[in-house]
């Protein structure tokens, strides 16, 4: 018959029960317990013994001591910390000894009296630095008990899950066997995460990797250096400014793991771990061959440059599909752009510019650079300095195709085209502006576009003599952009009506100057010709009257095409003579231009009588 409060408490009987299943053993008595202790000390020499051999071999445990750097005595007090956890026996049999059921676990006090000292299980020991075993912190001294961790019982079992408390995001990267190399510090620098990460393989061969951020409280941190513990990896961290004091503490407490601190720049020397540290930097984070074979199988793709960082979300989105590669390359900066500039995704080509073949030669110059930048800048050995980018400057009056001639350029390299909205850009708040352009081009860095900055005398105005607070803050954010400006790799539009207007700062930095001008009697008729597709129902146009007569931009003329065949649907007819008229005449309202009979020539009555 079950007895009332089973499992409540321990009984005699039930310790005997336990005792009778152990080799040797009928019950200690305390009148005989030195005499015990005498007799069992041989063959507890011989079973430390037989232990600390065994961890020179290749079971889970002896693994894991030694990638701990555990002693001993600190390898005794683990095997037996998880030896208690892994039988309910022990656990009741631990409870007996320590005469209450509610100690199941070893406590400090029987761990004095086991080993004589607390030194394994002190704060600074190994098992506790390490996160392998976890003491507890309520209740008086003697009574906290000590528990593995439980990432330590699933690796002793078999189990490789990775630890939940890690950090989101924390990546592991498998590696062989376990490396000869001793634990250290390393430093790594450069501009691209992947190629850095390759710097560390290369560095440490054979040994993984657990790449995490900077983790955000004791539990992940705990959790990191736990599963780096009980794996042999080396802990990466990817950091987005110098080490703060936590992460000094940190590294130098686990010193048995390999620390890797992985930024964009060099770290300062006197915000560093005190412990020594090996260095190295990463140049150039731009893919290679074997990287594109990797992500595509295929060589490097014609005129495209991307960090190893890029080809990875490059591959991912194009799904390993080279055919897919300019789909992938749009997406990088999707996303991040959308807030302070508007997408534009090419449609026209260079059918539809109408400009002189000098002017039309300098755009195709813009698509020629960035194809052949490799080439120049990498095979041919010249200095890609300041940038291997493209500023091309468009100065000339509104409508004359400078936001064409920008869409036509991304369009022929199968690029995205992101017309920058000042007004989401330039703030009067102090430091703001600067925050906005760093966004703008950050993310233009992620992904191989065309920035356009129209009315960019806005930004890129000349500077002004300091005389308050508000001039002076105004040139840094000039000088700010300047230096940015400098550091772009891609292909950078300014587009101006005045070009006296922009600083000469950035005059000096300019690639290639395209001026439009309005065009003559000779490309208005060309506009005019090609602003009605072939489908539209066109009646009888005079090209010749309307080219001669209207001195106009081809932004006006591409309107006024536009108006007139909306009154064309709305009216059920073709597209006539009189309603190109009359859209031209609207044209002339919006920017304010009195229409004249020396203009509209036969038609003036027409335009009056509407007017009327």
């Amino acid at each position: 018959m079950p007895r009332d409060f089973a499992g409540l408490y321990v009984a005699h009987e039930d310790l005997d029960r336990v005792l009778r299943t152990l080799p040797g053993l009928n019950g200690p008595d305390a009148s005989v317990s030195r005499e015990v202790r005498e007799k069992l000390a041989p063959e507890l020499a011989a079973a430390r013994a037989l232990f600390t051999e065994s961890l020179t071999g290749d079971d889970a445990f002896a693994v894991l001591v030694r990638r701990a750097g555990l002693t001993p005595g600190e390898a005794e007090l683990l095997a037996v910390v998880c030896a208690v956890d892994m039988s309910p026996a022990r656990m009741k049999l631990v409870s007996y000894v320590q005469d209450s059921v509610q100690l199941p676990r070893l406590t400090l006090s029987t761990v004095a009296r086991m080993f004589g000292s607390v030194d394994a299980a002190a704060h600074g020991s190994r098992p506790v630095t390490a996160f392998l075993v976890d003491i507890g912190a309520e209740g008086p001294w003697g009574n906290r008990m000590l528990a593995p961790a439980g990432r330590v019982i699933w690796a002793l079992t078999g189990d490789g899950t990775a630890d939940p408390g890690l950090p989101p995001g924390t990546r592991r990267v498998p590696g062989g066997a376990l490396p000869a190399a001793a634990p250290e510090l390393l430093l790594v620098s450069g501009p691209d995460e992947a190629s850095r990460l390759r710097a560390v393989a290369g560095h440490r061969p054979g040994q993984g990797m657990l790449i995490s951020s900077v983790p955000s409280g004791p539990t992940a941190w705990q959790a990191l250096v736990r599963e780096a513990t009980v794996e042999g990896l080396a802990v990466v961290l990817e950091l987005a400014g110098p080490p703060d004091g936590e992460v000094r503490d940190r590294v130098d407490r686990a010193d048995h793991l390999t620390w890797v601190l992985s930024s964009g720049t060099e770290l300062p020397l006197d915000l560093l771990p005190r412990r020594g540290f090996t260095e190295l930097r990463v140049d150039s984070g731009m893919a290679d061959a074997p990287d594109w074979a990797a992500a595509f199988g295929t060589g490097p793709a014609t005129g495209v440059r991307l960090t190893r960082d890029q080809l990875d979300l490059v591959a991912a989105a194009a799904g390993g599909r080279i055919s897919h590669l300019s789909a992938g390359i749009r997406r990088l900066a999707g996303g991040h752009l959308d807030r302070l500039a508007v997408r534009v995704s090419p449609q026209r080509g260079w059918a539809d510019l109408v400009l002189p073949a000098d002017q039309t030669s300098r755009l195709r110059e813009i698509v020629t650079r960035h194809r052949q930048r490799s080439l120049v800048y990498q095979e041919w050995g010249f200095s890609p300095l300041p940038s291997t980018g493209v500023v091309a400057l468009f100065s000339g009056p509104s409508g004359t195709g400078k936001t064409l001639a920008a869409e036509i350029i991304a369009g022929e390299l199968q690029l995205d085209l992101y017309k920058v909205n000042l007004s989401s850009v330039v703030s009067k708040y102090i430091g703001e502006t600067e925050k906005n352009l760093e966004r703008i081009f950050g993310a233009a860095a992620a992904g191989d576009l065309v920035l356009f900055f129209d009315e960019a005398d806005a930004l890129f105005g000349k500077r002004s003599e300091v005389s308050d607070s508000h001039d002076r803050y105004a040139n840094i954010e000039v000088a700010y952009l300047l230096q940015r400006l400098e550091s772009y790799d891609g292909i950078v539009v300014l587009a101006t009506n005045l070009q006296r207007n922009i600083d000469d700062a950035f005059l000096r930095r300019i690639s290639v100057a395209v001026g439009f001008e309005a065009p003559d009697e000779v490309d208005r008729r060309r506009i005019w010709e090609r602003a009605f597709p072939g489908p539209a129902p066109v009646s009888e146009l005079d090209l010749d009257f309307l080219a001669r007569q209207f001195r106009i931009t081809g932004g006006i003329i591409r309107n006024a095409a536009l108006g007139a065949a909306f009154r064309a649907a709305g009216d059920d007819g073709p597209i006539t003579m009189e309603r190109v008229v009359l859209a031209l005449r609207r044209e002339f309202q919006k920017i304010g231009r009195l229409c004249t009979e020396a203009e509209f020539g036969q038609y003036f009555d027409l335009v009056g009588a509407e007017h009327e």
